[in-house]
Protein backbone atom coordinates (compact mmCIF):
# COMPACT_ATOMS: atom_id res chain seq x y z
CA UNK A 1 0.00 0.00 0.00
CA UNK A 2 1.26 3.78 -0.77
CA UNK A 3 1.64 6.09 1.86
CA UNK A 4 -0.75 8.99 2.07
CA UNK A 5 2.14 11.05 1.07
CA UNK A 6 2.79 9.46 -2.10
CA UNK A 7 -0.67 8.69 -2.67
CA UNK A 8 -1.37 12.80 -2.40
CA UNK A 9 1.65 13.81 -4.56
CA UNK A 10 0.30 11.54 -7.05
CA UNK A 11 -2.96 12.84 -7.13
CA UNK A 12 -1.51 16.75 -7.46
CA UNK A 13 0.19 15.22 -10.82
CA UNK A 14 -3.58 14.20 -12.24
CA UNK A 15 -4.22 16.89 -11.13
CA UNK A 16 -2.16 19.07 -12.44
CA UNK A 17 -1.95 16.75 -15.98
CA UNK A 18 -5.79 17.66 -16.15
CA UNK A 19 -6.02 21.35 -15.59
CA UNK A 20 -2.73 22.69 -17.41
CA UNK A 21 -1.67 19.60 -19.55
CA UNK A 22 1.71 19.53 -17.51
CA UNK A 23 3.80 16.56 -16.60
CA UNK A 24 5.08 17.29 -13.42
CA UNK A 25 7.74 15.40 -11.25
CA UNK A 26 6.83 13.74 -8.25
CA UNK A 27 10.29 15.10 -6.64
CA UNK A 28 9.14 19.02 -7.28
CA UNK A 29 6.10 18.55 -5.10
CA UNK A 30 6.22 19.51 -1.46
CA UNK A 31 3.50 17.86 0.38
CA UNK A 32 3.55 19.20 4.33
CA UNK A 33 1.36 18.72 7.80
CA UNK A 34 0.74 21.78 8.84
CA UNK A 35 1.63 23.22 11.97
CA UNK A 36 -1.40 24.79 12.74
CA UNK A 37 -4.36 21.95 12.36
CA UNK A 38 -6.98 24.47 11.15
CA UNK A 39 -5.32 24.76 8.02
CA UNK A 40 -6.10 20.95 7.38
CA UNK A 41 -4.24 17.58 7.31
CA UNK A 42 -1.75 18.35 4.62
CA UNK A 43 -0.35 21.44 2.72
CA UNK A 44 0.69 21.82 -0.56
CA UNK A 45 2.40 24.68 -2.70
CA UNK A 46 2.15 23.20 -5.94
CA UNK A 47 -0.15 26.20 -7.28
CA UNK A 48 2.67 29.25 -6.18
CA UNK A 49 5.52 26.77 -8.09
CA UNK A 50 3.68 26.87 -11.24
CA UNK A 51 3.10 30.15 -10.90
CA UNK A 52 6.91 31.15 -13.38
CA UNK A 53 5.70 28.20 -15.65
CA UNK A 54 1.73 29.41 -16.39
CA UNK A 55 2.34 33.05 -15.93
CA UNK A 56 -0.99 33.07 -13.55
CA UNK A 57 -1.60 34.20 -10.16
CA UNK A 58 -1.03 31.32 -7.94
CA UNK A 59 -4.63 31.37 -6.44
CA UNK A 60 -6.25 31.21 -9.51
CA UNK A 61 -3.97 28.12 -10.49
CA UNK A 62 -5.12 26.51 -7.48
CA UNK A 63 -8.66 27.27 -8.06
CA UNK A 64 -8.19 25.29 -11.43
CA UNK A 65 -6.39 22.66 -9.07
CA UNK A 66 -9.32 22.28 -6.44
CA UNK A 67 -12.18 21.43 -9.63
CA UNK A 68 -9.76 18.80 -11.35
CA UNK A 69 -8.30 17.48 -7.76
CA UNK A 70 -9.19 13.61 -8.04
CA UNK A 71 -10.53 13.75 -4.23
CA UNK A 72 -12.42 10.68 -3.95
CA UNK A 73 -9.14 8.53 -5.19
CA UNK A 74 -7.00 9.52 -2.12
CA UNK A 75 -10.22 10.23 0.25
CA UNK A 76 -10.46 14.40 0.88
CA UNK A 77 -13.14 15.47 2.58
CA UNK A 78 -11.82 18.86 1.49
CA UNK A 79 -9.82 21.68 -0.25
CA UNK A 80 -9.52 25.49 0.74
CA UNK A 81 -6.90 27.93 -0.70
CA UNK A 82 -5.06 29.77 1.68
CA UNK A 83 -2.80 32.51 1.60
CA UNK A 84 -0.94 33.55 -1.98
CA UNK A 85 -2.37 30.41 -2.87
CA UNK A 86 -1.39 27.13 -0.57
CA UNK A 87 -3.68 24.35 -0.97
CA UNK A 88 -4.77 22.89 2.41
CA UNK A 89 -6.09 19.09 2.29
CA UNK A 90 -8.51 17.67 5.03
CA UNK A 91 -9.05 13.78 4.64
CA UNK A 92 -11.91 12.03 5.71
CA UNK A 93 -11.35 10.71 9.03
CA UNK A 94 -11.03 6.93 8.00
CA UNK A 95 -8.42 7.27 5.41
CA UNK A 96 -5.77 7.30 8.13
CA UNK A 97 -6.85 4.09 9.64
CA UNK A 98 -5.55 2.28 6.55
CA UNK A 99 -1.56 2.71 7.90
CA UNK A 100 -2.06 0.72 11.19
CA UNK A 101 -3.38 -1.99 9.04
CA UNK A 102 -0.55 -1.72 6.45
CA UNK A 103 2.36 -2.28 9.17
CA UNK A 104 0.20 -5.44 11.01
CA UNK A 105 0.64 -7.02 7.98
CA UNK A 106 4.30 -5.80 6.86
CA UNK A 107 5.43 -5.37 10.77
CA UNK A 108 9.25 -4.80 10.41
CA UNK A 109 9.07 -4.26 6.55
CA UNK A 110 7.15 -1.30 6.79
CA UNK A 111 8.65 1.68 5.34
CA UNK A 112 11.06 -0.74 3.52
CA UNK A 113 11.90 0.14 0.18
CA UNK A 114 12.31 -1.56 -2.94
CA UNK A 115 15.81 -2.36 -3.89
CA UNK A 116 17.21 0.45 -6.25
CA UNK A 117 20.08 -0.84 -7.42
CA UNK A 118 22.71 1.92 -6.34
CA UNK A 119 25.71 0.55 -5.18
CA UNK A 120 27.19 2.67 -2.44
CA UNK A 121 30.05 2.28 -0.40
CA UNK A 122 30.11 4.11 2.80
CA UNK A 123 33.79 4.50 4.32
CA UNK A 124 33.66 6.05 8.09
CA UNK A 125 36.08 5.55 11.18
CA UNK A 126 39.36 4.29 9.61
CA UNK A 127 41.00 5.04 12.51
CA UNK A 128 44.59 4.18 12.81
CA UNK A 129 45.68 0.57 14.35
CA UNK A 130 47.46 2.53 16.91
CA UNK A 131 45.43 2.83 20.04
CA UNK A 132 41.80 3.29 21.13
CA UNK A 133 38.55 4.46 19.81
CA UNK A 134 37.95 7.78 21.04
CA UNK A 135 35.13 10.48 20.96
CA UNK A 136 35.78 11.21 17.36
CA UNK A 137 35.19 8.12 16.28
CA UNK A 138 32.36 7.64 18.36
CA UNK A 139 30.70 10.12 16.65
CA UNK A 140 31.63 9.14 13.03
CA UNK A 141 30.96 5.26 13.61
CA UNK A 142 27.14 5.85 15.30
CA UNK A 143 26.47 7.96 11.79
CA UNK A 144 28.52 6.22 9.67
CA UNK A 145 26.36 2.94 10.75
CA UNK A 146 22.87 4.45 11.50
CA UNK A 147 23.48 5.65 7.65
CA UNK A 148 24.20 2.03 6.67
CA UNK A 149 20.94 0.75 8.04
CA UNK A 150 18.61 3.86 7.26
CA UNK A 151 20.24 3.00 3.20
CA UNK A 152 19.92 -0.16 3.59
CA UNK A 153 16.02 -0.08 4.26
CA UNK A 154 15.42 2.52 1.35
CA UNK A 155 16.43 0.20 -0.79
CA UNK A 156 20.44 1.03 -1.52
CA UNK A 157 23.27 -1.54 -1.92
CA UNK A 158 25.36 -0.27 0.75
CA UNK A 159 28.61 -1.81 1.70
CA UNK A 160 30.41 -0.55 5.22
CA UNK A 161 33.90 0.02 4.64
CA UNK A 162 36.88 0.50 7.13
CA UNK A 163 40.36 1.10 5.70
CA UNK A 164 43.32 0.47 7.43
CA UNK A 165 46.14 2.60 7.78
CA UNK A 166 48.94 0.11 8.27
CA UNK A 167 51.95 1.11 6.18
CA UNK A 168 54.04 4.30 7.11
CA UNK A 169 55.52 5.76 9.83
CA UNK A 170 52.93 6.00 12.51
CA UNK A 171 52.87 1.92 11.74
CA UNK A 172 56.57 1.94 12.34
CA UNK A 173 56.39 4.00 15.59
CA UNK A 174 54.53 1.36 16.65
CA UNK A 175 56.33 -1.50 15.92
CA UNK A 176 59.41 0.20 17.69
CA UNK A 177 57.21 0.98 20.58
CA UNK A 178 56.30 -2.94 20.85
CA UNK A 179 59.91 -4.02 20.14
CA UNK A 180 61.05 -1.70 22.95
CA UNK A 181 58.62 -2.59 25.20
CA UNK A 182 59.06 -6.59 24.86
CA UNK A 183 63.23 -5.74 25.45
CA UNK A 184 62.15 -4.15 28.34
CA UNK A 185 59.99 -7.49 29.34
CA UNK A 186 63.31 -9.46 29.14
CA UNK A 187 65.48 -7.12 31.22
CA UNK A 188 67.07 -5.02 28.48
CA UNK A 189 67.18 -1.24 28.42
CA UNK A 190 65.57 0.60 25.35
CA UNK A 191 64.40 3.58 24.65
CA UNK A 192 60.77 3.84 23.00
CA UNK A 193 61.44 7.04 21.58
CA UNK A 194 59.83 10.65 21.59
CA UNK A 195 57.14 9.38 18.93
CA UNK A 196 56.28 6.04 20.21
CA UNK A 197 53.34 4.52 21.92
CA UNK A 198 53.40 4.70 25.65
CA UNK A 199 50.17 2.96 26.61
CA UNK A 200 49.56 0.30 29.16
CA UNK A 201 48.06 -1.88 26.23
CA UNK A 202 51.63 -2.14 24.44
CA UNK A 203 53.27 -2.54 27.43
CA UNK A 204 51.37 -5.59 28.10
CA UNK A 205 51.61 -6.86 24.69
CA UNK A 206 55.07 -6.60 24.89
CA UNK A 207 55.49 -8.73 27.91
CA UNK A 208 52.91 -11.42 26.91
CA UNK A 209 55.35 -11.42 23.80
CA UNK A 210 58.38 -11.91 26.00
CA UNK A 211 56.81 -15.01 27.73
CA UNK A 212 55.93 -16.70 24.68
CA UNK A 213 58.49 -16.29 22.49
CA UNK A 214 61.63 -15.50 25.02
CA UNK A 215 64.54 -13.61 23.36
CA UNK A 216 63.84 -15.03 19.53
CA UNK A 217 62.87 -11.73 18.01
CA UNK A 218 65.86 -9.53 20.45
CA UNK A 219 68.39 -8.74 17.68
CA UNK A 220 65.74 -6.30 16.22
CA UNK A 221 66.76 -6.82 12.74
CA UNK A 222 64.48 -6.18 9.70
CA UNK A 223 62.49 -9.31 9.95
CA UNK A 224 62.42 -8.95 13.43
CA UNK A 225 60.61 -5.60 13.31
CA UNK A 226 58.22 -6.88 10.55
CA UNK A 227 56.74 -9.29 13.22
CA UNK A 228 56.28 -6.74 15.58
CA UNK A 229 54.74 -4.57 13.07
CA UNK A 230 52.34 -7.15 12.31
CA UNK A 231 51.87 -8.17 15.95
CA UNK A 232 51.38 -4.69 17.09
CA UNK A 233 48.80 -4.30 14.22
CA UNK A 234 46.67 -7.41 14.67
CA UNK A 235 47.04 -6.66 18.36
CA UNK A 236 45.25 -2.89 17.78
CA UNK A 237 43.16 -4.36 15.45
CA UNK A 238 41.85 -6.72 17.65
CA UNK A 239 41.01 -4.00 20.18
CA UNK A 240 39.23 -1.75 17.82
CA UNK A 241 36.72 -4.31 16.37
CA UNK A 242 36.01 -5.50 19.93
CA UNK A 243 35.41 -1.63 20.68
CA UNK A 244 33.43 -1.41 17.74
CA UNK A 245 31.27 -4.68 18.06
CA UNK A 246 30.22 -3.73 21.62
CA UNK A 247 28.78 -0.31 20.20
CA UNK A 248 26.56 -2.30 17.65
CA UNK A 249 29.47 -1.31 14.47
CA UNK A 250 29.98 -3.78 11.57
CA UNK A 251 31.98 -3.51 8.77
CA UNK A 252 31.48 -5.80 5.42
CA UNK A 253 34.88 -4.86 4.20
CA UNK A 254 38.63 -4.05 5.79
CA UNK A 255 40.87 -2.81 2.79
CA UNK A 256 44.70 -2.41 4.05
CA UNK A 257 46.99 0.11 2.63
CA UNK A 258 49.85 -2.29 2.71
CA UNK A 259 48.09 -4.72 0.65
CA UNK A 260 47.93 -1.27 -2.37
CA UNK A 261 50.84 -1.07 -1.21
CA UNK A 262 52.09 -5.23 -1.98
CA UNK A 263 49.79 -5.32 -5.05
CA UNK A 264 51.80 -2.22 -6.80
CA UNK A 265 48.56 0.15 -7.18
CA UNK A 266 50.38 2.50 -5.50
CA UNK A 267 53.14 3.21 -7.96
CA UNK A 268 50.50 2.33 -10.88
CA UNK A 269 48.89 5.82 -9.93
CA UNK A 270 51.74 7.64 -10.00
CA UNK A 271 52.53 5.98 -13.22
CA UNK A 272 49.18 7.02 -14.52
CA UNK A 273 49.00 10.49 -13.33
CA UNK A 274 52.60 10.89 -15.13
CA UNK A 275 51.53 9.51 -18.61
CA UNK A 276 48.49 12.04 -18.45
CA UNK A 277 51.20 14.86 -17.85
CA UNK A 278 49.33 15.98 -14.37
CA UNK A 279 52.92 15.41 -12.52
CA UNK A 280 56.52 17.70 -12.51
CA UNK A 281 59.71 17.61 -10.59
CA UNK A 282 60.34 20.81 -8.89
CA UNK A 283 63.07 21.31 -6.07
CA UNK A 284 63.71 17.49 -5.59
CA UNK A 285 59.69 16.83 -5.43
CA UNK A 286 56.97 15.46 -7.45
CA UNK A 287 54.17 17.31 -7.68
CA UNK A 288 50.39 16.69 -8.83
CA UNK A 289 49.07 19.45 -10.50
CA UNK A 290 45.78 19.63 -8.69
CA UNK A 291 45.38 23.44 -10.20
CA UNK A 292 44.47 21.90 -13.43
CA UNK A 293 41.13 21.02 -11.30
CA UNK A 294 40.52 23.89 -9.57
CA UNK A 295 42.68 23.30 -6.50
CA UNK A 296 44.21 26.14 -4.52
CA UNK A 297 47.80 25.00 -5.39
CA UNK A 298 49.38 21.92 -6.59
CA UNK A 299 50.27 19.48 -4.11
CA UNK A 300 53.80 17.38 -3.58
CA UNK A 301 53.44 13.59 -4.01
CA UNK A 302 56.85 12.21 -3.63
CA UNK A 303 58.64 14.31 -0.52
CA UNK A 304 62.66 15.32 -0.89
CA UNK A 305 63.87 12.02 0.61
CA UNK A 306 61.93 9.58 -1.67
CA UNK A 307 58.73 9.35 0.58
CA UNK A 308 55.03 9.38 -0.40
CA UNK A 309 52.68 12.28 1.40
CA UNK A 310 49.67 10.35 2.38
CA UNK A 311 47.81 12.01 -0.34
CA UNK A 312 49.05 8.96 -2.49
CA UNK A 313 48.07 5.92 -0.74
CA UNK A 314 44.85 7.57 -0.64
CA UNK A 315 44.65 8.17 -4.23
CA UNK A 316 45.32 4.54 -4.80
CA UNK A 317 42.75 3.63 -2.73
CA UNK A 318 39.72 5.56 -3.72
CA UNK A 319 40.76 4.74 -7.32
CA UNK A 320 40.40 0.79 -6.24
CA UNK A 321 36.79 1.88 -4.85
CA UNK A 322 35.96 3.01 -8.61
CA UNK A 323 37.58 -0.51 -9.73
CA UNK A 324 34.84 -1.79 -7.81
CA UNK A 325 32.17 -0.73 -9.47
CA UNK A 326 30.58 1.46 -7.20
CA UNK A 327 27.73 3.96 -7.73
CA UNK A 328 28.54 6.23 -5.04
CA UNK A 329 31.62 7.02 -2.55
CA UNK A 330 31.36 8.34 0.12
CA UNK A 331 33.54 9.19 3.16
CA UNK A 332 33.21 10.78 6.60
CA UNK A 333 36.31 12.95 7.32
CA UNK A 334 36.73 14.55 10.35
CA UNK A 335 36.83 18.62 10.86
CA UNK A 336 40.93 19.15 10.02
CA UNK A 337 40.10 17.51 6.86
CA UNK A 338 38.15 20.06 5.29
CA UNK A 339 41.15 20.61 2.77
CA UNK A 340 41.77 17.30 1.41
CA UNK A 341 38.46 16.61 -0.45
CA UNK A 342 39.64 19.15 -3.69
CA UNK A 343 43.21 16.98 -4.12
CA UNK A 344 41.48 13.72 -3.60
CA UNK A 345 38.39 14.94 -5.40
CA UNK A 346 40.87 16.25 -8.37
CA UNK A 347 43.08 12.84 -8.39
CA UNK A 348 39.82 11.01 -9.06
CA UNK A 349 39.24 13.04 -12.12
CA UNK A 350 42.97 13.08 -13.36
CA UNK A 351 42.64 9.38 -13.14
CA UNK A 352 39.74 8.98 -15.52
CA UNK A 353 37.04 8.79 -12.56
CA UNK A 354 33.72 10.85 -12.12
CA UNK A 355 34.13 12.76 -8.93
CA UNK A 356 30.86 13.42 -8.58
CA UNK A 357 30.52 9.99 -7.41
CA UNK A 358 32.55 10.75 -4.16
CA UNK A 359 30.96 12.66 -1.87
CA UNK A 360 32.51 13.64 1.83
CA UNK A 361 30.80 14.35 4.95
CA UNK A 362 32.32 16.04 7.44
CA UNK A 363 32.36 15.35 11.27
CA UNK A 364 32.61 18.28 13.32
CA UNK A 365 34.19 18.14 16.85
CA UNK A 366 32.54 16.48 20.08
CA UNK A 367 32.85 18.05 23.75
CA UNK A 368 31.91 15.68 26.67
CA UNK A 369 30.06 18.51 28.91
CA UNK A 370 29.01 18.59 32.19
CA UNK A 371 26.79 21.15 33.84
CA UNK A 372 28.25 23.08 31.12
CA UNK A 373 31.36 22.31 31.82
CA UNK A 374 33.96 20.53 29.53
CA UNK A 375 34.93 17.09 31.31
CA UNK A 376 37.93 14.58 31.17
CA UNK A 377 36.75 11.01 31.26
CA UNK A 378 39.96 8.98 30.84
CA UNK A 379 41.45 6.79 32.76
CA UNK A 380 44.58 5.45 30.55
CA UNK A 381 45.39 8.11 28.36
CA UNK A 382 44.71 11.45 30.39
CA UNK A 383 43.64 13.24 27.06
CA UNK A 384 41.29 11.43 25.39
CA UNK A 385 37.93 9.42 26.38
CA UNK A 386 37.80 6.28 24.17
CA UNK A 387 34.80 4.64 23.29
CA UNK A 388 34.69 1.85 26.10
CA UNK A 389 35.25 4.39 29.01
CA UNK A 390 31.64 6.49 27.89
CA UNK A 391 29.82 3.22 26.66
CA UNK A 392 30.50 2.24 30.52
CA UNK A 393 29.48 6.06 31.75
CA UNK A 394 26.34 6.22 30.10
CA UNK A 395 25.55 3.20 27.65
CA UNK A 396 25.53 2.33 24.48
CA UNK A 397 22.22 3.31 23.59
CA UNK A 398 22.69 6.66 25.18
CA UNK A 399 26.08 6.87 23.04
CA UNK A 400 24.73 6.02 19.76
CA UNK A 401 21.39 8.44 20.27
CA UNK A 402 23.53 11.20 21.40
CA UNK A 403 25.92 11.19 18.15
CA UNK A 404 23.07 11.01 15.92
CA UNK A 405 20.36 13.39 17.16
CA UNK A 406 22.54 16.38 16.06
CA UNK A 407 23.32 17.22 12.08
CA UNK A 408 26.83 16.10 11.73
CA UNK A 409 28.04 19.06 10.18
CA UNK A 410 27.41 20.82 13.31
CA UNK A 411 29.52 21.06 16.87
CA UNK A 412 28.76 18.55 19.39
CA UNK A 413 28.36 19.38 23.38
CA UNK A 414 27.94 15.43 24.90
CA UNK A 415 26.50 15.97 27.65
CA UNK A 416 27.17 13.30 30.35
CA UNK A 417 24.44 14.04 32.96
CA UNK A 418 21.63 14.16 30.93
CA UNK A 419 22.91 11.04 28.85
CA UNK A 420 22.51 9.28 32.38
CA UNK A 421 19.14 10.88 33.27
CA UNK A 422 16.28 8.66 33.39
CA UNK A 423 13.25 11.01 32.74
CA UNK A 424 11.99 12.44 29.93
CA UNK A 425 14.65 15.31 29.92
CA UNK A 426 16.60 12.35 28.46
CA UNK A 427 15.60 11.99 24.81
CA UNK A 428 16.86 7.71 25.07
CA UNK A 429 15.00 7.28 27.88
CA UNK A 430 11.92 9.55 26.48
CA UNK A 431 11.57 7.33 23.03
CA UNK A 432 12.47 4.26 24.95
CA UNK A 433 9.87 4.64 27.93
CA UNK A 434 7.47 5.12 25.29
CA UNK A 435 8.58 1.67 23.38
CA UNK A 436 8.34 -0.15 27.08
CA UNK A 437 4.70 1.53 27.83
CA UNK A 438 3.37 0.29 24.57
CA UNK A 439 5.10 -3.37 25.11
CA UNK A 440 3.41 -3.00 29.14
CA UNK A 441 -0.27 -2.49 27.56
CA UNK A 442 0.18 -5.38 25.04
CA UNK A 443 0.71 -7.59 27.91
CA UNK A 444 -2.31 -6.90 29.36
CA UNK A 445 -4.00 -8.29 27.06
CA UNK A 446 -2.27 -10.75 25.39
CA UNK A 447 -5.37 -12.58 23.46
CA UNK A 448 -6.45 -9.71 21.17
CA UNK A 449 -7.04 -10.40 17.82
CA UNK A 450 -6.21 -7.75 14.78
CA UNK A 451 -9.84 -6.40 14.42
CA UNK A 452 -10.94 -6.13 10.49
CA UNK A 453 -11.94 -2.55 11.05
CA UNK A 454 -10.60 0.42 11.90
CA UNK A 455 -13.55 3.16 11.89
CA UNK A 456 -13.41 3.90 15.85
CA UNK A 457 -9.81 5.36 15.14
CA UNK A 458 -11.79 8.98 14.88
CA UNK A 459 -10.21 10.96 17.95
CA UNK A 460 -7.96 13.74 17.69
CA UNK A 461 -4.79 11.96 19.08
CA UNK A 462 -5.29 8.31 17.38
CA UNK A 463 -5.46 10.69 13.76
CA UNK A 464 -2.33 12.69 15.24
CA UNK A 465 -0.48 9.48 16.01
CA UNK A 466 -1.51 7.57 13.09
CA UNK A 467 -0.80 10.84 10.30
CA UNK A 468 2.75 10.15 12.23
CA UNK A 469 3.12 6.56 11.16
CA UNK A 470 2.09 6.95 7.87
CA UNK A 471 5.50 9.75 7.74
CA UNK A 472 7.58 7.04 8.59
CA UNK A 473 8.38 5.75 4.43
CA UNK A 474 9.16 9.11 3.42
CA UNK A 475 11.09 10.01 6.84
CA UNK A 476 13.55 6.53 5.51
CA UNK A 477 13.74 8.00 2.06
CA UNK A 478 14.78 11.41 2.99
CA UNK A 479 17.36 10.27 5.54
CA UNK A 480 18.42 8.07 3.20
CA UNK A 481 18.93 10.32 0.18
CA UNK A 482 20.44 12.87 2.78
CA UNK A 483 22.16 10.59 4.84
CA UNK A 484 20.66 13.02 7.20
CA UNK A 485 20.70 10.64 10.03
CA UNK A 486 19.47 13.13 12.37
CA UNK A 487 15.98 13.40 10.91
CA UNK A 488 15.61 9.68 12.16
CA UNK A 489 15.95 10.56 15.40
CA UNK A 490 13.87 14.21 15.04
CA UNK A 491 11.41 11.68 14.00
CA UNK A 492 11.40 9.28 16.74
CA UNK A 493 10.65 12.38 19.36
CA UNK A 494 8.32 13.14 17.09
CA UNK A 495 6.38 9.63 17.04
CA UNK A 496 7.18 8.90 21.41
CA UNK A 497 5.71 12.30 21.94
CA UNK A 498 2.53 11.65 19.60
CA UNK A 499 1.64 8.18 21.60
CA UNK A 500 2.09 9.72 24.85
CA UNK A 501 -0.04 12.42 24.29
CA UNK A 502 -2.73 9.60 22.49
CA UNK A 503 -2.14 7.38 25.37
CA UNK A 504 -3.26 10.37 28.01
CA UNK A 505 -6.11 10.92 26.19
CA UNK A 506 -7.74 7.79 25.13
CA UNK A 507 -8.28 5.08 27.55
CA UNK A 508 -7.07 2.26 25.58
CA UNK A 509 -8.46 -0.93 27.39
CA UNK A 510 -11.70 -0.27 27.97
CA UNK A 511 -13.90 -3.80 28.99
CA UNK A 512 -17.04 -1.49 28.17
CA UNK A 513 -16.32 -1.72 24.75
CA UNK A 514 -14.38 -4.24 23.34
CA UNK A 515 -14.43 -3.13 19.83
CA UNK A 516 -13.05 -0.04 20.44
CA UNK A 517 -10.39 -1.62 22.57
CA UNK A 518 -9.41 -3.86 20.18
CA UNK A 519 -8.90 -0.96 17.43
CA UNK A 520 -6.77 1.26 19.91
CA UNK A 521 -4.46 -1.74 20.50
CA UNK A 522 -4.03 -2.06 17.38
CA UNK A 523 -3.00 0.75 16.62
CA UNK A 524 -0.56 0.78 20.09
CA UNK A 525 1.18 -2.25 18.37
CA UNK A 526 1.41 -0.57 14.69
CA UNK A 527 3.12 2.31 16.84
CA UNK A 528 5.45 -0.12 18.39
CA UNK A 529 6.80 -1.91 15.53
CA UNK A 530 7.37 1.50 13.72
CA UNK A 531 9.26 2.74 16.69
CA UNK A 532 11.42 -0.29 17.60
CA UNK A 533 12.18 -0.27 13.69
CA UNK A 534 13.12 3.29 13.81
CA UNK A 535 15.67 2.31 17.04
CA UNK A 536 17.27 -0.13 15.18
CA UNK A 537 18.13 2.05 12.21
CA UNK A 538 19.95 4.40 14.72
CA UNK A 539 21.23 1.02 16.36
CA UNK A 540 19.91 1.54 20.00
CA UNK A 541 17.73 -0.92 21.92
CA UNK A 542 13.91 -0.76 21.97
CA UNK A 543 13.54 -2.25 25.42
CA UNK A 544 10.14 -3.59 26.52
CA UNK A 545 10.58 -2.98 30.16
CA UNK A 546 12.12 0.22 32.05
Amino acid sequence: MQSIDSQLKEAIQEAVKLAFDLDLDEGQIVVEIPKNKEHGDFSTNVAMQLTRTLRKNPRIIAQELVEKFPKEKVGIESIEIAGPGFLNLTLKKDSFAKVVKEILEQKADYGKHPQNHIKVDLEFVSANPTGSLHLGHARGAAWGDSCARIMDKAGYDVTREYYVNDAGNQIANLAQSLYARYSQALGHEKEIGQDGYLGKDIEEKGKELAEKYGDRFLAGTAEDLDFFRKEGIAFELDKIKKDLNDYRVHFDVWSSEQKLRDDKEVEKVLERLAQEGYTYEKDGALWFRTTDFNDDKDRVLRKQDGSLTYLVPDIAYHNNKYARGFDVLVDFFGADHHGYIPRLKASMAALGNDPEKLHVDIIQMVRLVSDGEEVKMSKRLGNATTINELCESVGVDAARYFFVQRALDSHLDFDVELAKKKSNENPVYYAQYAHARMCSILKQVPEWKVPNSFDRLVHEKEIDLMKTLQEYPKVVRESAKTRQVHKMCHYIQNLASKFHSFYNACKVIDQQDQELSTQRLALVKATQIVLADALNLIGVDAVESM
